[in-house]
């Protein structure tokens, strides 16, 4: 199936659910008291869902797995998050759990659209190439 839109990405609807999962438990007390931290994990959690919609924008593939990898990158400083909010008995232990569970699975499905995108670029590259030889041969012709 091919998306015409980017809210049809699966990894664009799982981070979506762990932002709103995320600003669930942060506005709520112990987390909330903690402003630096809220800052933090509001900003790491909201950065994917943008990146992949911007990304989904993108006419390159290659510069659609770019801003994938900057999701990526962000889907992990969240998980990051969530552990120092554990330990700081800011969410407890099945929250973290269950939000674990979402982000690994929101990062798993976007190494998926990074994977297949790089190896479209890969193709994009060699068909670019071919059309460059294709006019250069017309052209001595």
């Amino acid at each position: 199936m091919v998306a015409k839109r980017f809210e049809e990405l699966e990894c664009w609807q799982l981070a979506c659910e762990l932002e709103r999962r995320v600003l669930a438990f942060i506005n709520k007390p112990p987390a909330s008291r903690d402003v630096e931290y809220c800052r933090q994990i509001r900003k790491s959690t909201s950065s994917p869902p943008a990146n992949i919609a911007e990304g989904f924008g993108r006419y390159y593939p290659g510069d659609f797995a770019r801003f994938m990898r900057n999701a990526l990158g962000s889907l992990h400083e969240t998980r990051n998050h969530l552990g120092a909010g554990l330990e700081k008995q800011y969410l407890t232990e099945d929250l973290h759990r269950e939000l674990g569970i979402l982000a690994n699975r929101a990062i798993g499905a976007s190494v998926g659209l990074t994977t297949y995108l790089e190896s479209c670029k890969e193709q994009w590259k060699q068909d670019r190439k071919d059309r460059t030889k294709r006019r250069s041969r017309k052209r001595l012709s």
